[in-house]
């Protein structure tokens, strides 16, 4: 049946506008591309430099304080044992795009969670854009990183930064808008300012919420490593890739356990953080 109404040339449109951005702005992609990729190199290097099993430890003992003995157990079995397989320098490289990732998304997305709660107008704006961000399957955003950026770590940090911001945003909103509102008066009759109010009592109370938020986006940004290395990024994920176009099982599986292990060890540390030491 055909549509009464001639179809809308969106995609023309997006391909126009792609276009455009690359041939005006150009010279600010480079630098952009060029300062992250910079950025990822030096926290492999820096974590490649200190011994494997002195890092792994490390890692450990920050398990141990954050969480507790059972989970340090735990991190250095697993670290160990993703040496062991082999895949210990890709897997730096997986941490790297995942801190990276992480890094822009809370400061980027904790001011702009900020600025949301104390603003409707900017809550209108917001909301929208982030349903948008967290509906839109990842794979394209790749796309237009790809013209931005060319093939390679860049482009899956910025995928990796829209589909992972959300979660820090939308939970430092709700972390806010939770402080009890007799806190909130209480600290007005005392004749705090915003940023008192909001540095002092909000943000505080709002901190549990807010590393909630964190968490999730690791977990975000963890899941879009395979993704990530459909464009060139290294590390875990593009192990994964290659085992599943080859129908290597075992690698397949080798790869994807070293990603859980890795998951593991961040989500707990991160639901950890902030929290009163119990074990």
């Amino acid at each position: 049946m055909e549509n009464i109404l001639p179809k809308l040339p969106l995609g023309d449109w997006i391909d126009a506008l792609v276009a455009w951005l690359v041939a005006n702005f150009e010279p600010l992609f480079e630098g952009i591309a060029t300062g992250l990729e910079s950025f990822v190199e030096g926290i492999v290097l820096g974590l490649g430099v200190v011994p494997i099993i002195l890092l792994a430890i490390i890692i450990s003992i920050v398990a141990w304080k954050v969480a507790n003995w059972r989970m340090a157990v735990f991190t250095l079995i697993g670290l160990l044992l993703i040496d062991n397989l082999g895949y210990w320098e890709n897997m730096l490289d997986t941490i790297a795009l995942v801190l990276t990732s992480v890094g822009i998304s809370i400061i980027l997305g904790i001011p702009i969670g900020i600025w949301t709660s104390q603003s409707e107008v900017v809550s209108k704006i917001v909301t929208p854009l982030l349903d948008f961000m967290q509906t839109m399957p990842a794979f394209v955003y790749l796309l237009p990183a790809i013209f931005f950026f060319n093939i390679g770590v860049v482009p899956g940090v910025v995928a990796s930064v829209i589909f992972a911001m959300p979660p820090t945003i939308r939970l430092t909103i709700l972390g806010i808008k939770q402080v009890p509102e007799d806190l909130i008066e209480a600290t007005q009759a005392f004749g705090s300012t915003t940023s008192q109010k909001l540095l002092k009592v909000q943000l505080p109370l709002a901190l549990p919420t807010i590393m909630a938020g964190i968490n999730q986006s690791i977990m975000l940004a963890l899941s879009m490593v395979v993704i990530a290395s459909m464009v060139g990024a290294p590390g875990l994920g593009a192990d994964v890739y290659r085992a599943v176009t080859q129908l290597q099982t075992g690698k397949g599986f080798e790869a994807g356990l070293a990603i859980v292990i890795i998951a593991i060890i961040l989500d707990r540390i991160t639901q950890n953080i902030g929290k009163t030491k119990t074990n």
